[in-house]
């Protein structure tokens, strides 16, 4: 990302952005869950994700800004990897 915690807590648009694009992915992959529950049980993030993406959504007074930063630091590029092998897999990929 090229920016550090401090930056981050910083910057609201920023924030803001980051905030909306993982409501975005919880969201897919909730509605994945509903369409294909076998492709969605090859994510074993996915409850964790949609989780996170209810917090983020329904807990705007309680969102901790550290606790988003170290998802993006930690989990964010396992779960990229493992959506992109799976599109991939079915042909879909980007």
């Amino acid at each position: 990302m090229g920016h550090d915690h401090n930056y981050y807590v910083g910057d609201l648009m920023l924030r803001s952005a980051v905030e909306r694009q993982f409501m975005a992915i919880g969201e897919a992959l909730n509605q994945l869950s509903k369409l294909d529950s076998t492709l969605a049980g090859s994510i074993p993030e996915l409850g964790r994700v949609v989780g996170f993406r209810n917090v983020l959504i329904h807990g705007y007074d309680a969102i901790e800004h550290l606790a988003v930063w170290r998802v993006i630091q930690s989990d964010l590029a396992p779960l990229r990897a493992k959506v992109h092998a799976l599109l991939t897999a079915l042909g879909d990929a980007p």
